[in-house]
């Protein structure tokens, strides 16, 4: 097993005769696990928790193939969300069919429609707002892993009327048999159908529960490449349509696994979610942006390398008064984008302080690797600390260096971007990241997920 021990500025990594460089979380006395916050809410109606898993899960790769696949299914997303912050701050939605959403996304989570329930595995996607499945009649429907949901076959499905909360809520409604609605996704993938409600439900075989009435897209138009491996998507996000917003319940969590695990992820929904007087927790108010209502924005005020504090503008990941910058937390893309600027100086400083020859071969897809000296048994990286509006949330080494000994090489989990920043999924690994809506705050707690 690999360990990690703090030098200093420094994190060693420790490369043992494998393909991957690791930390083992039962080494750092930074991690504790939850089991005492969620152990006596089991029987809470209102609390239940869903099993996650990767997308790559059950394939043989390694964490940085890992990384390159989920950056490549993710790289037009960024631009899509900057796009899509733009295009809402100008106000010219006349050359859009209807407005676009984040979609897809690198989590699967596990669930069931109907009466009696049909399982349903979505993508979990904290930057959009609609649950939908495909639905029978399909006039275009895409190949998914399980047998497409048919209405008829559930006594407790119900179309939505087009006077209802529901619809109105709809960013792009007609009214035919039912409210009719189209929803278009950051990579042009889009479903259209009918608003229904059903009954859902939750949770493992021993712990299972059911919610009714949760409205739904009834999709019977689905077109897109991101959607393949599920039969459909959740959305998380802070609109009214969101998983979150009907269950009105105003805390989740979720806790990722390391991507090269085998073993699954959790998603905490309702009571289980509470992390009420986690010491080790780092809490920061969420911000909102009123043209993209649904993003979490979070409060980022600076980073460190090792002990420098890089300098950079004070406003550098604001969130601008037209809608524009600003730095969201997203479980849908894969590696953080930060701002061009910042980036550079992060580049700069990590270069600057790891002593170990930068690799130029651009092979990996990442901007910053590193040729892991032949026969050696540890590296020293720099420490990376994201500055956050009330507390410092210091990363554990495997949630920023991506290593692969099969190809020689160390690379920085990060990228830059023009606009937004993006807090992605490989720096949340391990962590259990908990959205409080009611105190709009979002808090970090060091976790071994695959304990909880």
């Amino acid at each position: 097993m690999a360990t990690m021990q703090h030098r200093s500025s420094f994190v060693t990594l420790v490369a043992l005769l494998v393909a991957i460089l690791f930390v083992d979380p039962a080494s750092s006395t930074s991690r504790k696990t939850l089991k005492h916050h969620t152990a006596s809410s089991h029987s809470h109606p209102n609390g239940f928790r869903v099993t996650l898993r990767h997308v790559d899960s059950g394939k043989n790769l390694t964490k940085l193939e890992r990384v390159q696949h989920g950056m490549k299914r993710g790289k037009s997303r960024l631009q899509k969300l900057n796009a899509m912050v733009l295009a809402a701050s100008t106000q010219d939605s006349s050359q859009l069919e209807a407005p676009i959403h984040a979609g897809n996304g690198e989590y699967l989570m596990e669930l069931s429609i109907g009466t009696p329930p049909e399982a349903y595995p979505a993508v979990l996607d904290t930057g959009s707002d609609l649950i939908w499945t495909q639905c029978k009649p399909c006039t275009q429907c895409y190949k998914q892993p399980t047998p497409i949901f048919d209405p008829k076959k559930s006594s407790s499905f119900s179309k939505v009327s087009c006077g209802s909360d529901l619809c109105s809520a709809l960013p792009s409604s007609t009214c035919s048999d039912g409210c009719q609605y189209v929803y278009s996704y950051g990579d042009y993938s889009v479903t259209q159908g009918v608003l229904a409600t059903e009954t859902f439900t939750f949770g493992d075989s021993g712990n299972q529960v059911s919610v009714y009435n949760i409205g739904f897209g009834c999709g019977e138009d689905n077109e897109g490449d991101g959607f393949e491996q599920a039969s459909g998507l959740v959305g998380l996000g802070r609109g009214p349509l969101s998983l979150v917003s009907q269950l009105k319940e105003p805390k989740f969590s979720y806790c990722l696994t390391s991507m090269d695990d085998s073993k699954t992820s959790l998603l905490l929904l309702g009571s289980l979610a509470s992390v009420n007087g986690t010491q080790a927790a780092v809490t920061t108010p969420l911000l909102k942006n009123p043209i993209q209502p649904s993003f979490y924005y979070l409060s980022l005020e600076g980073i460190s390398v090792g002990d420098t504090r890089l300098s950079i503008e004070k406003s550098t990941f604001d969130l601008g008064e037209d809608g524009s910058g600003g730095v969201i937390i997203d479980s849908g893309t894969t590696i953080s984008y930060i701002e061009q600027k910042a980036f550079d100086a992060l580049k700069k400083e990590f270069i600057s302080q790891t002593q170990l020859p930068v690799d130029k071969s651009g092979s990996t897809g990442l901007d910053v690797c590193f040729t892991l000296p032949s026969g050696s048994s540890q590296v020293e990286i720099p420490k990376l600390v994201f500055h956050f509006k009330g507390g410092d949330l210091e990363l554990p080494a495997e949630n920023y260096m991506i290593g692969d000994s099969n190809l020689g090489v160390a690379c920085l989990a990060m990228g830059a971007s023009n606009g937004m920043s993006i807090f992605g999924n490989v720096q949340q690994q391990n962590i259990l990241v908990n959205h409080d809506l009611e105190e709009e705050t979002i808090s970090f707690i060091p976790t071994s997920c695959d304990q909880l």
